[in-house]
């Protein structure tokens, strides 16, 4: 029997007793950014605290491209409820060993006097320490600092191995599971481009931004003003996912495909040995000092900004982009979720219901190749949801023509339903369409979006968006501070500081290339002649 067409016909096949427990065992991970803040609501100066241990070798708590931007990672877990724990218990130790400062409860930043207040995340002395910073520098000259200290929530999914069994006896094909795996995943991918647009929808929580973010630059936007100093669009769900956010501009042209892996390696190969004329009118060493890793489109691979990637943990030394072209994709990451400033861990269990539900539903929805025109239709509807994603009678683009996000909403809705049933009937719990039916009002009513309850708080109050940031981390500081932990005992946290403290000693004391070298052996990506997964 070959894979049947339609998706109730898949979920069918997949709802039958012998197979409906392959589902069941779901695998995530978080990874939560957040700014340190000072009590007045400015951003940190100070070093990353060294009782929270190592930036570039702690397994839970590192920096991002700020050295005030922190960001906490969970271990892989098939329990949600194991996976907030976890997330929880990093947040308590982290504010617990914190001072008096606090975290920056808001995915657009707080007030900043300026890209020179931005310090880039350091890493130590070694060579792949230094590395990180100099291509956090390259960042810092190609696109400014500003872009670069806004916070999301990334959430990893990967699904488990008893359903790849039963999805390659459904498809019967003769290739290996890897290339099945990697097959199976890109058209997940390609599906949350097409509807990728209900996140920010849905879970869209920064319609405002400080006035201090823009540097006096014209945008064309037509902003609102409240409280002292924030700008706001009426209608906006996410400015963190629109131009002004951590989207970028300047790789619009980039040709990335998304129709397999190989052609998303090739594509992104092109962008990595692609030397680009404004980024060399920079220089990538200037006298003595670098400002950069290279002149390239793209420094390295994770510079290509994108709502979802295909990832596969790197071994010892390998870049990301060899491992998965050796070994396929073994999860994706979805980057498109905003903050959510109503909780202290920026995410809460019912948004992460609906992210398995939605991931899957990608995954087993047929998913043809994306072609150019779909392409944009696609850029063009995120773009309209990220900024009046709430507005009456907003019309979005589809193949057959312009459709209102509502009555879009409902059709992708009722496929959701049957995904829901599928799951809840595996796990034997009805919290999938308990999930879906809460996410389903906001379809018919935008208030109860995330980014309608922040504006329409901050206009009932005449309430600047930095005092409420200040608030609402005042807030959280003190639930943190005074919670035990709930997954790990506090020594596991001590323990990893101090080892990663220590391996950060030994990485430095093992270099023994000058960094030059180092740079350029780095940097020469290894030819992977058979990709057997892609």
């Amino acid at each position: 029997m070959s894979l049947p067409f339609s998706l109730s016909e898949i979920i069918e096949q997949l709802s039958a007793p012998e197979r409906v427990f392959a589902v069941r065992g779901i695998r995530r991970g978080i990874e939560r950014e957040s700014l340190r803040i000072t009590p007045e609501g400015r951003l940190s100066p100070l070093d990353h605290p060294r009782q929270l241990g190592a930036a570039l070798t702690h397994a839970n708590i590192t920096t991002d491209y700020s050295e005030s931007l922190m960001e906490f990672i969970t271990p892989v877990s098939d329990s949600l409820d194991i996976l907030l724990a976890q997330l929880g218990d990093i947040h308590r130790f982290s504010q617990q060993n914190l001072g008096e400062e606090r975290l920056w409860p808001l995915s657009m930043p707080c007030f900043i006097g300026g890209e020179e207040s931005i310090r880039l995340a350091q890493y130590g002395n070694s060579n792949i320490g230094r590395l990180k910073t100099l291509y956090r520098q390259g960042l810092h000259h190609r696109y400014g600092s500003m872009m670069q200290v806004i916070a999301g929530v990334h959430f990893n999914f990967s699904m488990p191995d008893s359903f790849w069994n039963e999805w390659k006896q459904l498809k019967q094909q003769e290739c290996c599971q890897c290339k099945l795996i990697s097959d199976s995943y890109m058209g997940l991918i390609r599906n949350v481009y097409r509807f990728g647009w209900l996140i920010p929808y849905l879970f869209g929580a920064s319609p405002t931004i400080c006035s201090s973010f823009l540097l006096g630059r014209e945008t064309g936007l037509p902003f609102e003003r409240v409280g002292k100093g924030t700008l706001y669009l009426p209608y906006a769900t996410s400015l963190r996912l629109s131009d002004l956010g951590y989207t970028n501009k300047s790789q619009a042209s980039l040709n990335i495909s998304h129709s397999s892996l190989h052609e998303y390696l090739t594509s992104v190969r092109q962008a990595l040995a692609t030397k680009e004329s404004s980024f060399a009118n920079l220089g990538v060493k200037v006298g003595e000092d670098y400002r950069q890793l290279n002149d390239h489109v793209l420094q390295l691979e994770n510079e290509l900004y994108a709502p979802i990637r295909p990832k596969r943990t790197p071994r010892s030394n390998e870049r990301a982009l060899v491992a998965l072209e050796r070994r396929g994709i073994d999860y994706i990451e979805l980057r498109t979720l905003d903050i959510n400033p109503f909780t202290p861990l920026g995410v809460e269990i019912q948004q992460l219901r609906f992210l398995d539900l939605f991931l899957v539903w990608c995954l087993l929805r047929p998913s043809p190749r994306l072609e150019a025109a779909e392409i944009d239709r696609n850029r063009h509807n995120m773009s309209r949801v990220a900024l009046e994603g709430r507005r009456p009678g907003l019309l979005l683009q589809t193949a057959q023509g312009e459709l209102s996000l509502p009555e879009w909403g409902g059709q992708l809705f009722d496929e959701l339903q049957m995904v829901a049933q599928l799951l809840d009937r595996a796990y034997g719990r009805v919290h999938y369409q308990l999930a879906l039916q809460a996410q389903r009002e906001k379809l018919a009513d935008p208030e109860k979006t995330l980014s309608a309850q922040l504006l329409t708080h901050l206009l009932h109050h005449n309430l600047d968006g930095a005092e409420f940031g200040r608030q609402q981390a005042e807030r959280f500081r003190n639930e943190l501070q005074n919670a035990p932990l709930q997954y790990w005992e506090a020594n596991y946290f001590t323990d990893e500081a101090e080892a990663s403290l220590l391996k950060q000693s030994e990485l430095e004391a093992d270099d023994h290339l000058p960094f030059a070298e180092f740079l350029q052996q780095y940097l020469r990506l290894p030819v992977v002649s058979d990709t057997p997964c892609g």
